[in-house]
């Protein structure tokens, strides 16, 4: 069943857009990851614009992170306090990156540098994950599948930060100048990629902040909740590149599968699942990386109107 996509300025598929969601929903609840990382670029292999697979995606992540929070909340296992300072740098970031987002597309170079940058992220998050995986499975390291996971721990240096408050449902008596840090570095990421920024809050929240995983996921999605509706009202007004067809389609298939992830959480060991994802993320990142390099057979082409 086909649909036409206003903004993209094309038909789609509704039924392949809607299982796209689905899946990316399925990791939110799952991981506390936003899935844009995979949205975005899946969208533009599909051919949408690149602005508008990324304000479109990050549209989506609002609708996910507001099925998988309200699942995590009900079990308690958020930090609404953690999660509202980290937002608030978020919001921060958002803007920054909505000036770096519009000088990119003045100057002509949004594709390439979203391609380029995707390209990076990727790789490094499939590599990272992949090694994790293998570690957790006993296939690298020395490590069996049945020893503990490694503890998270508080960074020394975050430890010293000044002006201490306390955190109750995380059990931490830190400053929120760390929170608020990377809660604005998730904002740019929001912006310019339309990634949540989860894959790299959910490690900082462990191994910096010293979180218990019990609390890190929905704390993630309650942060990706405020700071991804901040950036599709800032793409709405500025880049004018959200497609609310797109959009819709996507979160159709996000709600529901954020719910069903985040029951999965707490009923099956990931670590399989986890190695699947590395090596679909490294594959769409080499897929990417070919689409930079490789010199097409016609340059130019003709079209006529």
């Amino acid at each position: 069943m086909d649909i036409y996509l206003p903004i993209a300025g094309q038909s789609v598929n509704a039924l392949l857009i809607i299982g796209l969601g689905t899946l990316v929903g399925v990791l939110s609840g799952m991981f506390g990851v936003g899935g844009g990382f995979l949205t975005t670029p899946l969208l533009m292999f599909y051919g949408i614009p690149p602005p508008v697979a990324v304000a479109s995606a990050a549209t989506q992540i609002t609708g996910a992170s507001v099925a998988g929070v309200a699942v995590h909340l009900r079990r308690g296992g958020a930090d609404l306090k953690m999660a509202a300072v980290m937002t608030f740098g978020g919001l921060f970031g958002a803007a920054l990156g909505a000036l770096l987002f519009r000088m990119l597309q003045a100057s002509g170079q949004i594709d390439l540098v979203i391609g380029f940058l995707y390209v990076v992220l990727l790789g490094w998050i499939g590599g990272l994950m992949l090694w994790d995986a293998l570690t957790t499975l006993g296939y690298v390291g020395g490590r069996d599948s049945e020893a503990e996971p490694p503890k998270g721990g508080r960074n020394r240096w975050i430890a010293a930060l000044p002006m201490r408050w306390r955190f109750a449902a995380s059990g931490l008596y830190i400053s929120p100048l760390a929170p608020l840090a990377l809660g604005f570095g998730a904002g740019i990421l929001t912006v310019l990629l339309g990634v949540g920024g989860g894959f790299i809050m959910v490690p900082a929240m462990i191994y910096l902040l010293g979180m218990p995983a019990r609390v890190v996921v929905g704390t993630s999605l309650a942060m990706m909740l405020g700071v991804s509706a901040a950036t599709t009202f800032i793409h709405s007004v500025t880049t004018h590149a959200v497609d609310i067809v797109l959009a819709g389609l996507l979160l159709i298939g996000g709600v529901f599968g954020a719910q069903y992830g985040a029951v999965l959480a707490t009923r099956i060991k990931p670590d399989l699942l986890r190695l699947a994802l590395a090596v679909i993320i490294l594959l769409v990142a080499l897929r990417m990386g070919l689409g930079l390099a490789w010199q097409p057979d016609e340059i130019y082409s003709i079209s006529y109107l």
